[in-house]
């Protein structure tokens, strides 16, 4: 099996409610959010801060169902505060000929300043004679 990582979920334009740097790592993110894109309980994802362009990798944790919140912890407290905008993507291990064969599908929320949904989306990959076709924008 030859395998690729392919981004499957993004929490796009989320706004930093608080940073605890007393918190033992992780992201807390309200669940509603992390449901809606796919991303479990511990897994592991990428974020960028859009403010400062600092990068980090960590866990995502389940934080107070509804309440919108966007809360770095441990160490990533320090390269964020509230008010930062972030990305959060979280990916998934594929089987690339499988890929090729079946495609695949990301799930994309964009936030409005409140962490509500302000866009919802699908990006795709699509087998077409061999070939990966992308679609930007599936569900408008």
């Amino acid at each position: 099996m030859n395998m690729i990582r392919l981004m499957h979920g993004k929490l796009h334009r989320v706004t930093v409610t608080s940073a605890n740097v007393d918190y033992v790592g992780s992201i807390s993110i309200d669940p509603e959010l992390m449901e809606k894109v796919g991303i479990l309980p511990l897994e592991e994802v990428d974020v960028v801060n859009l403010n400062n362009a600092q990068r980090w990798s960590t866990y995502a944790i389940p934080g107070i169902r509804g309440s919108r919140e966007i809360c770095p912890n441990g160490g990533a407290a320090l390269l964020c505060k509230p008010g930062d905008l972030l990305i959060i993507y979280a990916y998934e291990q594929c089987d690339r000929q499988d890929v090729m064969i079946n495609g695949h599908r990301a799930k994309v929320l964009v936030a409005d300043q409140k962490n509500n949904i302000a866009d919802y989306f699908e990006q795709t990959l699509i087998s077409n004679n061999d070939e990966i076709e992308f679609q930007e924008r599936v569900g408008d």
